[in-house]
């Protein structure tokens, strides 16, 4: 398993290894986001199916958990970058 970093290293560099990581988490955040939002419009389209009178309630909390899964798929996003650009600037020297 270390053969297989080390010959990853001499590959892609310490920059190109940086790279990849914040590839995967930006990946696995965005990932998990829509796997939030499609499970939350999903329920509550299926609330306002079997009860129509409170549709505009479920619609209103569903805009509120959407825009907050989406603030914090930003944030991680902008973490993901922010480590990558300050370790870049550690290896670069």
């Amino acid at each position: 398993m270390i053969e297989m970093l080390a010959e990853g290293t001499v590959l892609l560099g310490e920059k190109g290894l940086m790279a990849v990581g914040a590839g995967l988490g930006a990946g696995l955040t965005t990932l998990g986001a829509a796997k939030g939002i499609g499970h939350l419009a999903g329920n509550a389209v299926e609330s306002m199916a079997r009860q129509p009178e409170v549709g505009g309630r479920v619609f209103t909390s569903m805009i509120i958990a959407a825009a907050l899964i989406e603030g914090f798929t930003f944030f991680a996003l902008v973490i993901c970058n922010g480590i990558v650009g300050e370790i870049g600037k550690v290896v670069g020297g």
